[in-house]
């Protein structure tokens, strides 16, 4: 999809880089994330309008540490550099770089100098001059290059912002894109719109005519068979293809017999009666659970699941004709994954996606989503007409119930989880918390425990509640819900669900825990 206005994002590893991807997008602008050792060339073709280049954990006093190289500065093109983005700025312009004796982490008072137009509007708390900014460095700008001149500073940092007016080139030590920096998303708009004159045509409702209008001319009379779960993304991809092509979308949906109580139903049923989708419901519950029988071992579990998976699609979508196109709901972060200037991850997350199709198909793929973040495909849903349920519905794996059934999976074991899981959901979207928190769920433990219930002594199985916050499941925080919610989910538990006599609460985050147990 084409997009006249493109501000290009170079990453030089920074944890923050997609921040400042989802800020320039939230105010309007088409923006993407490279990695910083990625060809000019290949960027100069993308025509962007400006260039942001992020921060990162290295120093550019190392050897071998990230660079920038020389010929973007030659393309008058507007150019913000963050943090370790302005080290690079001052190394390669001619100024000078040193290891700081003070380095600063976290909140720091930063002062703004001048008229730059980067501080039109922006005010602290405080008012005045002055702003909470969010640091997180090691070195420091010590002599600015020739041209610039310092816009900002802090106690401990004499030049924290420097501007060169003639070729439009900024360079902030601290973090707009962090929430922490009082008037950071300001900021960052101040440089779209009154640095690089930018007009901001970039809006979901947008991208689904552009899309729609992209997959017909691309698709054509073929066909497309895609893998359908139920869950947002795969739904939206689903959704707009079939608005572009019509009955010549096949969706495939897999009941591998790990899903959760009623699931099969409501999304068969939702797509069919609402959006008229073209759906081949297959129940491979017996395929699946045959094979993990008396599988223990979390990976191993993911890879039966991923290569039964495979299997059953490919038997499939091979049985129909003329297909030749493989429609996936891929995300942007994904492909930022793949693209990393590090180098792809050395272990594939086999929890939270099925894994790629056979060579053999040889299908050529559509991934409508692949430019957008989360936030922004349940913006497109919103566009498509999806409701509430749909669009707020929270992650699910792959893998299903089997990475939640810790230990040997069994029906047995299955069924107790899909029971307590069906309280945990009934309590959080009775109570408005279901949207609050980014996930909730049950987790069956390979342990039993003594209880009374009665008169008489048990010893039955416990359920974990793991109930999280986060916002792109890239770390996460456990949900403070009130005691009476997770008294409610407790006693209902024990009180339905036969065989679970223990109900506990899973208080760790992430890092260093996973959301999920496997």
């Amino acid at each position: 999809m084409l997009h006249q206005e493109k501000v290009i994002i170079l990453d030089f590893g920074s944890q923050f880089t997609q921040l400042i991807a989802r800020r320039v997008r939230e105010a309007g602008v088409y923006s993407e994330i490279h990695p910083c050792n990625v060809d000019p060339e290949k960027i100069k073709a993308l025509e962007p309008s400006a260039l942001i280049l992020s921060g990162g954990p290295s120093s550019v006093l190392d050897q071998g540490s990230p660079c920038l190289d020389p010929v973007y500065l030659g393309w008058d093109l507007p150019v913000l550099g963050i943090c370790y983005g302005m080290q690079l700025l001052s190394h390669n312009l001619g100024g000078r770089v040193v290891s700081s004796q003070n380095r600063e982490y976290g909140r720091s008072e930063f002062r703004m100098i001048g008229d730059a137009p980067l501080w039109a509007g922006v005010e602290g708390a405080k008012g005045g001059d002055s702003i909470t900014a969010w640091m997180s460095h090691g070195d420091k700008v010590e002599a600015l290059p020739d041209g610039f001149e310092v816009i900002g500073s802090t106690e401990t940092v004499e030049f924290a912002a420097m501007w060169n007016r003639e070729r439009n080139i900024y360079a902030l030590q601290f973090h707009p894109e962090v929430a922490h920096t009082e008037g950071g998303s300001l900021i960052l708009q101040n440089f779209l719109f009154k640095v690089a004159g930018l007009k901001g045509d970039w809006s979901m409702s947008s991208f689904a005519e552009a899309t729609i209008r992209d997959l017909a001319a691309k698709v054509g009379d073929s066909k497309v068979v895609l893998g359908l779960s139920g869950g947002i993304d795969s739904t939206v991809a689903a959704v707009l293809l079939h608005r572009a092509i019509g009955d010549r979308l096949h969706c495939i949906f897999v009941d591998n017999g790990l899903l959760r109580m009623g699931e099969r139903e409501e999304v068969i049923g939702f797509l069919q009666e609402h959006f008229e989708l073209n759906v081949k419901c297959v129940d491979a519950a017996d395929e699946f659970l045959d094979k993990l029988e008396g599988v223990t071992d979390p990976e191993q579990k993911r890879k039966i699941i991923g290569y039964t998976f495979i299997e059953v699609f490919d038997r499939e979508a091979t049985a129909i004709e003329g297909v030749d196109f493989l429609g996936q709901g891929t995300l942007y972060p994904d492909v930022i994954e793949s693209e990393s200037f590090k180098g792809p991850s050395a272990v594939i997350k086999s929890h939270h996606n099925v894994g790629g199709l056979p060579e053999k198909m040889n299908l050529k793929l559509v991934e409508p989503l692949r430019e957008l973040f989360k936030d922004e495909v349940r913006k497109v849903a919103a566009e498509l007409g999806m409701p509430d349920h749909i669009i707020w519905r929270q992650p699910f794996p792959g893998p299903g119930l089997a990475i939640r059934v810790i230990g040997e999976i069994t029906r047995e074991r299955l069924e107790i989880l899909r029971q307590a899981d069906r309280i945990v959901q009934h309590e959080l979207l009775a109570t408005d918390w279901y949207r609050k928190v980014w996930q909730g769920f049950a987790v069956l433990l390979p342990l039993k425990t003594v209880g009374v219930m009665g008169d008489d002594r048990t010893y039955e199985h416990v359920i974990a509640l793991r109930i999280v916050d986060s916002i792109d499941a890239m770390t996460a925080d456990w949900s403070r819900l009130p005691t009476d919610i997770l008294a409610r989910m407790s006693n209902r538990i024990i009180n339905e669900v036969k065989g679970v006599n223990r109900v506990v609460l899973d208080i760790s985050s992430k890092p260093p825990s996973t959301i999920e147990w496997e």
